[in-house]
């Protein structure tokens, strides 16, 4: 990713962060994705997550999924809806619980992991050396989420706001 000498966000420091983040996660991705197609495999990083948990847990709801990875059921039912779409997922009522529907591997998914396992490694490899030539971003993520958990944008402008306004 190269910097832009104009770079708007990055003069905002603070006030840009949200778009920062997005930024280092679309050229995070793209890269992984880029490395996908130098393998020959039609794979979309925004799937990962979803299908590390079923290769990890075993069949699992969208809500667990979900609560598993901190994202919404939204975002889990697309990537599982373009995963089966690809034929590499299915779902199916769980055998326990009839109100409630898993999501498994197909025999092209298991395939298709034991063939991304190779590149999933020196993708988290690339991952560990870019965390440490940046200074534990890893560590400063987490800090910013409890910073968040602990008070959210909305509350910090709410705050600010009510502080400034006049009657």
């Amino acid at each position: 990713m190269k910097k832009n000498s104009s770079d708007y966000t990055g003069s905002l420091h603070g006030a840009a962060l949200g778009a920062r983040l997005r930024r280092l996660s679309e050229a995070m991705d793209r890269d992984a994705s880029s490395t996908y197609r130098l393998v020959g495999i039609e794979f979309e990083q925004r799937w990962f997550g979803v299908l590390n948990q079923i290769i990890l847990n075993g069949p699992m709801s969208v809500n667990e999924i979900a609560g598993a990875l901190g994202i919404t059921h939204v975002s889990v039912s697309q990537s599982r809806q373009a995963l089966q779409k690809a034929g590499y997922v299915t779902s199916r009522q769980d055998r326990n619980d009839g109100r409630r529907r898993e999501i498994i591997l197909t025999k092209k998914g298991r395939d298709l992991t034991e063939k991304l396992k190779p590149l999933w490694h020196a993708l988290e490899k690339a991952a560990a050396e870019l965390n440490e030539q940046a200074g534990d971003l890893v560590t400063l993520i987490n800090k910013a989420e409890a910073a968040l958990e602990n008070r959210t944008i909305y509350e910090r402008v709410q705050d600010y706001l009510s502080s400034t306004s006049r009657p």
